[in-house]
């Protein structure tokens, strides 16, 4: 783990960070004294969407024929819903 001081820290920001980027944590002293750390940010997002599985799950579904005509109720009476 890299160390830097307060004022190191605010005059090489940028390569500290690209020190972080590739992995390396780096502490912040104030005096000697720890006061922070530099980590990488963990990506917690979801993986992206897959479009295509979605529609292979759509075309799978059965499809139920159109009750044109009839009202939910009438739809509900004969137990199409």
């Amino acid at each position: 783990m890299k160390t830097a001081s307060v004022a190191e820290a605010k005059a090489h920001l940028s390569a500290l960070l690209g020190s972080v980027e590739s992995g390396e944590e780096v502490l912040i002293t104030r005096r000697g004294k720890p006061v922070g750390r530099l980590t990488a940010v963990r990506d917690d997002r979801p993986p992206r969407f897959d479009m295509a599985a979605l529609r292979n799950f759509v075309a799978a579904q059965a499809v139920l024929p159109i009750n044109q005509g009839l009202t939910v109720a009438e739809m509900r009476e004969r137990d199409l819903l």
